[in-house]
């Protein structure tokens, strides 16, 4: 067999992906014509076929659908390692480093120490990209992403930063601390409710109060549910990270010393591609996660009340 054609590989992807000669070729910003003409180069110089036609809509056969699991693989290293030549051909000053984060981390941890990576690394500049969507970093041009979930990404390393398994507790603005004064836990129950009603009909169990008490909204971010609170709009169950800044600037205030667990852990990690794993940049950034997030667990305990 001959040497396989790299160049061909985007088309057969894009028409594997897509099943469609027509979006494959938009999706690569070439003709339709230029698509098929690549993919029928490719199987001859396999010697069989990857696909099988019927009109401008291409399924793959057996043979294309095992390549593809290759072809993806090697076009994620070669991204990679562009990715990884691209940032080490930056210098070692004036760098940028691309990373994505879920909202809620990034609205109620990162953001709030950025400063404090400013005066660390004053010459290595931060792009975030905050969202909650999987993303592809090498095809995004993102170096590092925070995320949650098992820790296993295809053709990505990880690292585990933390376990997001602190218990949820009981917080709300000043204004409902002052209207609950002297009548928690019982009168939490008389305030307008935030979030999961699972959570806090387990909740309420833990607090020996018996009754239904259905939340009047949730959010599918939890930034946004402490957000809601802090604007005195409802009480919150919350963990300790995410409003570890809000209780110690008194724009929060934790309204009970009962406690519940999350259930199941979450597990954030910091991903990256493998070609990045010494990058000095990367580093500077897993040392500083590290400390910080140290910090934090610290100011947590002098902070509230319960285990953390």
């Amino acid at each position: 067999m001959s040497r396989i054609p790299l160049q061909f590989l985007p088309a057969f992807r894009a028409a594997a992906e897509l099943q469609n000669l027509r979006a494959a070729a938009a999706a690569l910003h070439v003709t339709p014509s230029a698509i098929s003409q690549q993919i029928n180069t490719l199987e001859t110089q396999l010697g069989f076929p990857l696909f099988d036609r019927r009109g401008r809509k291409v399924l793959l056969n057996a043979s294309g659908t095992v390549f593809l699991r290759s072809v993806r693989a090697a076009l994620a290293e070669l991204d990679a390692g562009m990715l990884g030549a691209a940032a080490t051909a930056a210098g070692a000053t004036d760098q940028v480093l691309r990373m994505t984060v879920i909202p809620s981390f990034a609205q109620r941890w990162l953001l709030p120490r950025i400063g404090h990576w400013r005066a660390r690394h004053p010459g290595i500049r931060l792009e975030i990209d905050a969202t909650q969507q999987s993303m592809d970093l090498p095809r995004e041009g993102l170096h590092v992403g925070i995320r949650a979930g098992g820790g296993s990404w295809p053709g990505l390393e990880s690292e585990l930063l933390f376990d997001l398994d602190t218990p949820l507790r009981v917080i709300g603005s000043p204004k409902a601390a002052q209207r609950l004064s002297g009548v928690a836990p019982a009168g939490i129950v008389r305030e307008a409710l935030l979030g999961d009603p699972l959570l806090w009909q387990q909740w309420l169990d833990a607090a020996g109060i018996t009754g239904s008490f259905p939340p009047v909204a949730a959010f599918s971010d939890s930034g946004l549910t402490l957000q809601a609170a802090e604007q005195d709009l409802g009480l919150a169950l919350a963990r300790g990270l995410y409003t570890i800044d809000a209780l110690r600037d008194g724009r929060l205030v934790q309204l009970s010393d009962v406690v519940v667990g999350y259930g199941t852990p979450q597990r954030y990690f910091l991903v990256f591609s493998p070609a990045l794993r010494d990058w000095a940049p990367l580093t500077s950034l897993r040392i500083w996660l590290t400390e910080e997030l140290n910090a934090s667990r610290t100011a947590l305990v002098d902070i509230v009340s319960g285990p953390v």
